[in-house]
């Protein structure tokens, strides 16, 4: 059994790095894919694994953003001639298959963090002259695609002179990172301030398994960007949300030159222009914190980014007046106050809806937003029917960030559980309205400081004319 592996390099696009392991973990429990770790992954844009089918390959390639393409990897060495003297000792039983005179080929010339002009590209092809390619060469579409990689370090604006590791192989699949571009803000019908980067958008919908036929909810939709990533990957998707006027298009435009909404401007919108109405079941206006679903009913995955009360409101219905009574005949114009809803009480009353609604196996991911210097796990959300599985942070500011959280539902709650949460929640907002007061002061005693020192010194610099 052990003789059908073989070693693949999968090569990552070099951002959004902490996302990398949990949605290829992720992907891997989702298509139940037995993948070997050769070397810990560290902060390096590739990784060396190994797969026992080349299908198991070709299945995650299929799913993830992070990974640009995947190589089955031939020949690994610290310079190029041992990479070179590497290459010449493998097997031909590994090489044969893809020399054949009736396979067409071409190599393929990459580097990282180092710029090669085109005839120094030509130059390193014309180095693996010693291999055994008997078909024709064909540029634009090959039956074989062979790569060389020379790997510089990461730091663009310092390279070292000779690579750090080169790297050669047979090109096996790329990533998704098409889609990427596909679902581009920039050309999509209905956005708004918040609306989801597509790509972390596609990290949730991967780190929540979604998969063809799943019922996936987000509860505090906005425009829809997260129900676009889940439908794309075959999840049925529904959405609620407290704000009528987002739901129904009639808030301010985002995109600076746009002074009004278009009228067709919509979620459903949105799925139309990726073809993706068929997965579009619903949207509704709802207060999250009192949900309407019955109780047996489940979802597969929910993923949601709940506001922070920083560009958008923390809302819930309510009023501060004591025994407010509504009039009868008032009840069919009336709009309901809304009163402040606390971040605690968000991400307590999502993981009991979670721990509730979702099936058992079936995941939650939401980001939970943090002040970095205060930031440890302790602090997390959590309740005992849902375990963390991810946990990997983007960076905001100097001092806040946000982490993308995922749970996984390891059993039914008791009625006890589905009101309890183990961990005391700082409220960021009341915080980073805190923290940029002390800023704004801090800033504005410096200044006077600066300005004070540079009178002294100007009445300095009179008396010395003087």
């Amino acid at each position: 059994m052990n003789a059908t592996w073989r070693t693949y390099l999968l090569w990552f696009a070099q951002e959004h790095i902490e996302f990398r392991f949990a949605e290829i973990q992720s992907l891997l429990s989702l298509f139940n894919i037995d993948m070997r770790y050769l070397e810990r992954p560290k902060d390096e844009p590739y990784w060396i694994v190994q797969f026992a089918s080349e299908k198991d390959v070709h299945l995650l390639a299929s799913r993830s953003v992070s990974l640009r393409n995947c190589l089955e990897l031939w020949s690994r060495a610290k310079t190029v001639q041992n990479l070179h003297e590497k290459l010449k000792n493998v097997p031909p039983k590994i090489m044969a298959p893809y020399f054949r005179p009736e396979k067409s080929f071409k190599i393929e010339v990459e580097t990282f963090c180092r710029h090669f002009t085109q005839k120094e590209k030509i130059d390193k092809i014309e180095t693996f002259s010693y291999l055994p390619l008997e078909g024709p060469v064909n540029l634009k579409n090959p039956d074989v695609t062979l790569q060389y990689i020379e790997y510089y370090g990461t730091i663009s604006n310092n390279p070292p002179e000779l690579p750090y590791e080169v790297f050669f192989g047979r090109w096996v699949a790329s990533g998704l990172r098409q889609l990427i571009k596909k679902l581009s803000l920039k050309t999509r019908k209905f956005i708004g301030n918040t609306s989801m980067d597509p790509q972390l958008s596609l990290l949730m919908a991967n780190q929540a398994k979604v998969k063809e036929g799943d019922i996936i909810l987000d509860p505090f939709v906005g425009t829809g960007s997260l129900l676009v990533a889940a439908a794309h990957f075959g999840g049925y998707v529904l959405g609620t949300d407290i704000d009528y006027l987002m739901l129904h298009a009639r808030t301010r435009p985002s995109r600076i030159n746009q002074k009004r909404r278009e009228t067709d401007e919509s979620i459903k919108a949105n799925m139309k222009q990726y073809n993706l109405e068929h997965r579009y079941l619903d949207v509704l206006v709802n207060d999250f914190s009192v949900p309407f679903w019955r109780d047996d009913f489940q979802f597969d995955a929910i993923i949601t980014d709940p506001p922070y009360g920083i560009r958008e409101a923390t809302e819930k219905i309510g009023t501060a007046k004591e025994n407010c009574i509504i009039k009868e005949e008032h009840l069919p114009t009336h709009i309901p106050a809304k009163i402040e809803y606390g971040i605690s009480n968000i991400y307590k009353d999502l993981l009991a809806f979670s721990a509730k609604h979702l099936k058992v196996g079936g995941c939650v991911v939401c980001w939970f937003p943090v002040f970095r210097e205060d930031y440890h796990e302790s602090g997390l959300p959590s309740h005992p029917c849902l375990k963390l599985t991810a946990n990997s942070e983007q960076v905001l500011s100097k001092k806040t960030s946000r982490r993308l959280l995922t749970f996984e539902k390891i059993r039914p709650p008791s009625q006890e559980e589905l009101d309890t949460i183990h961990s005391q929640i700082t409220d960021f907002r009341e915080k980073y309205y805190t923290a940029r007061e002390e800023t704004r002061q801090e800033r504005r005693m410096k200044e006077a400081r600066i300005r004070k020192e540079n009178h002294l010194k100007y009445k300095e610099n009179i008396k010395k004319v003087e």
